[in-house]
């Protein structure tokens, strides 16, 4: 059986710069992805009905920007942060304030100073990345309870001012939650794994620092009987699903899918299906939707060829759009087995975040409206193999979605 230790490992060569959805991994990977991902619901489920066999573990995915990494140097043996260049061919290392001052600005800048000063006191070996919360907290009043906030980006994060977690971060300059460690003896060789251990880290009043586990903060994320027969009943029409779907037509497929490259990247499914995850559209017809996605992929290769300035690259793209429309139409009927699959583990999937969703978690959760504070679950989670100790995120992509087209960012608020 293939696991997500032989698919992930293909993935930015072993760094953590991007995590899939669970549901895309058949998309990602085919047939071998679709199993793996089946069976990481299983073990979800498993983990959360109190089954010690799981072999699954969980972390918060925390709405932090800009993500941040913090270590040694091997080549000097320095002390760095960075940005997400720091595995680049030629990497952007800040070990100075010099540095710093050299490629950023602003708010930017600031950030990076306080991390460069407080995060080498930490004694990090190797490399942390983690998402920076705050180097400065404010204060609200959200019904009627007195809040610290922070907001590095969609999501604002409260705690009491009166509880002990308050104190703490307000006696700190900055917050940061670490999720992945890298080992290696060169930058661009270090491989990710999931997850940061910083109890070995020293502790110092001026950083407050997680590491991302997910903390039942009330002893109640067991589920029920009835919560877990309904995430198994998905995961049963999940796997007839699965049975169904021909794998060598799906390489085809995802061939031509790895074909739409440069201005016809827009014409791919993960790019039809975000299109309506970003209108709120679950996918309930997967007939109509695997139609709909030729209508989708025939749309945009007409938009991209009035672009085109001569008659003949017109003609060509027009050619190319009906090689591209006809093999897709001999694929249909597999294609609908494909989305079936996606929505009956969209459907497992958001079982889970909904339970883990109604557990409190280490601090509140809003948006900022246009009309005050507004109740959200976290940005979603991730779920680590412990035997591989790869990852996936579990995210309900119709909330995030929607907050991050409605909701106040970070940036936006001194615009108002």
């Amino acid at each position: 059986m293939i696991g997500f230790s032989e698919l992930l490992t293909e993935n930015k060569a072993g760094k953590n710069l991007h995590l899939e959805h669970i549901e895309d991994e058949i998309l990602n990977f085919g047939v071998p992805g679709g199993r793996a991902a089946i069976n990481f619901v299983r073990s979800l489920r498993d983990m959360l009905a109190g089954a010690s066999r799981s072999s699954v573990n969980m972390t918060v995915k925390w709405d932090g920007a800009p993500a941040i990494f913090a270590g040694i140097d091997p080549s000097d043996n320095k002390f760095f942060v960075a940005k997400k260049s720091v595995f680049n061919v030629s990497p952007k290392l800040y070990k100075t304030v010099a540095d710093i001052d050299a490629d950023t600005k602003g708010d930017l800048n600031a950030k990076f100073k306080v991390a460069l000063e407080e995060f080498s006191k930490l004694g990090i070996k190797g490399v942390l990345q983690g998402d920076l919360m705050f180097t400065d907290l404010e204060k609200d009043t959200i019904d009627g309870q007195e809040y610290y906030t922070f907001q590095p980006n969609t999501i604002v994060y409260a705690v009491p001012v009166d509880s002990g977690l308050g104190k703490t971060m307000n006696d700190s300059n900055i917050g940061v939650v670490w999720h992945t460690t890298y080992k290696g003896t060169e930058l661009q060789d270090m491989k990710a794994s999931f997850g940061a251990d910083i109890s070995k880290l020293k502790k110092t009043s001026n950083v407050w620092m997680d590491d991302a586990t997910y903390k039942d903060t009330s002893g109640t994320s067991t589920m029920t009987s009835d919560e877990t027969e309904v995430i198994t009943k998905h995961l049963s029409e999940a796997g007839k699903t699965f049975r169904k779907i021909n794998s060598s037509q799906l390489k085809g497929f995802l061939n031509l899918q790895d074909s739409l490259t440069g201005k016809l990247v827009g014409a791919s499914l993960k790019t039809y299906n975000n299109s309506k995850v970003r209108v709120g559209e679950n996918v309930k017809d997967p007939n109509q939707h695997s139609k709909g996605y030729l209508k989708w992929v025939e749309n945009h290769f007409d938009k991209e060829i009035k672009k085109l300035k001569t008659e003949k690259s017109q003609k060509q793209l027009e050619l190319k759009k009906q090689e591209y429309l006809r093999e897709f139409k001999k694929t249909l009927p597999n294609l609908k087995q494909v989305i079936t699959l996606q929505m009956h583990l969209v459907n497992a999937k958001m079982g889970i975040v909904k339970k883990l969703n109604s557990v409190k978690g280490l601090t509140s959760t809003f948006v900022r409206t246009s009309n005050g504070f507004k109740v959200t679950s976290p940005e979603g989670y991730v779920a680590i193999d412990r035997l591989t100790g790869n990852a996936v995120k579990l995210v309900d992509r119709m909330e995030f979605s929607f907050n991050n087209f409605t909701a106040i960012k970070a940036w936006d608020r001194w615009r108002i």
